[in-house]
């Protein structure tokens, strides 16, 4: 593979596959670094019901799909950590194995989902914890789970679970979902959702190496709730990668751009969840893509004429 390149796109969600093909279609040598895998967050949607001119399509599917696209174009993708950036020019960008330079950068990143922070959650993930009902959820089947939280992801992976699981509890710390009110609605119709609101679970409790309880805690009143598998969707974090320059995040990881998607350092652009905005939602995300990709080219082409 190659160790230069005009553009290097850090993310393959559906913000930065968007800006890798709008580069490629301008005729930039472009690489995607994914250390997961294409989609990002999609991947861990079960249906997707309010992306334009699509009714309906399972996360997974439009991920790949998306993957399908750019590949189609020739787009290289680099499957591996990013562990460094230097903003000196050429830009490098160091991975695990390699170090790769480039003019212009567009990070791309995302968020993690925010884990509850309880004892034995790390330990207990991929044995009763999990993060993503469309990974895990086939698991589950027959059983009893949980559900935490009260956005769209939380409902809709709850009604999703309610398909497949005998039973499954909604812990929500609220006395009303933020979710959609279609969502709302569907999940109050289930018989085999239970829901809890004004609870947090205080604690998990193991058998055998897996979950097999947890503890909520609804005003002063705890309660035990016997369950095989827990999924969280309580938020996400900004996923952040080390670079050269103080104060480039914000004080809670996320990175400020302007009008054009660029960051505060030349040449560095961003997009899609891992900056700072008011609305996450994959139709942001595409038009962030987008918007970071032409302002590349429009800077490209004043270079140009300078010259």
């Amino acid at each position: 593979m190659q160790q230069k390149y005009d553009v290097i796109v850090v993310g393959a969600g559906i913000a930065g596959i968007t800006a890798a093909i709008y580069l490629k279609r301008y005729g930039y040598d472009v690489l995607v670094i994914e250390r997961n895998y294409p989609g990002g967050q999609l991947n861990k949607i079960g249906t997707i019901e309010n992306y334009p001119g699509l009714k309906e399509v399972k996360g997974p599917d439009f991920a790949f799909s998306l993957y399908e696209q750019a590949k189609a174009l020739e787009i290289p993708f680099l499957f591996t950590n990013v562990e460094k950036i230097s903003i000196e020019s050429p830009k490098k960008i160091e991975t695990t194995n390699d170090i790769f330079f480039t003019d212009f950068i567009i990070l791309a990143t995302g968020r993690n989902p925010r884990k509850l922070g309880l004892e034995m959650e790390e330990e207990l993930i991929g044995k009763g914890i999990s993060y993503c009902a469309t990974c895990d959820g086939s698991f589950f089947k027959d059983k009893v789970v949980g559900v935490v939280g009260g956005g769209n992801s939380a409902i809709g992976e709850a009604i999703y679970l309610a398909s497949l699981a005998k039973k499954v509890y909604v812990i929500h710390r609220k006395h009303e979902f933020r979710a959609s009110r279609h969502l709302i609605e569907k999940v109050n119709q289930l018989s085999n959702v239970e829901i809890y609101y004004d609870s947090i679970v205080t604690s998990l409790k193991q058998e055998n190496e897996k979950l097999s309880a947890i503890v909520i805690k609804q005003n002063d009143t705890e309660k035990e709730i016997t369950m095989d598998g827990l999924f969280v969707y309580i938020g996400m974090e900004p996923s952040c990668i080390e670079i050269n320059v103080p104060s480039f995040y914000t004080e809670d990881g996320y990175i400020s751009v302007d009008k054009n998607m660029e960051t505060n350092i030349d040449g560095i652009y961003a997009c899609g969840d891992a900056i700072l905005k008011e609305v996450y939602q994959l139709t942001t995300s595409v038009g962030e893509g987008t918007l970071a990709a032409t302002s590349i080219h429009a800077k490209k082409l004043e270079q140009e004429k300078s010259v």
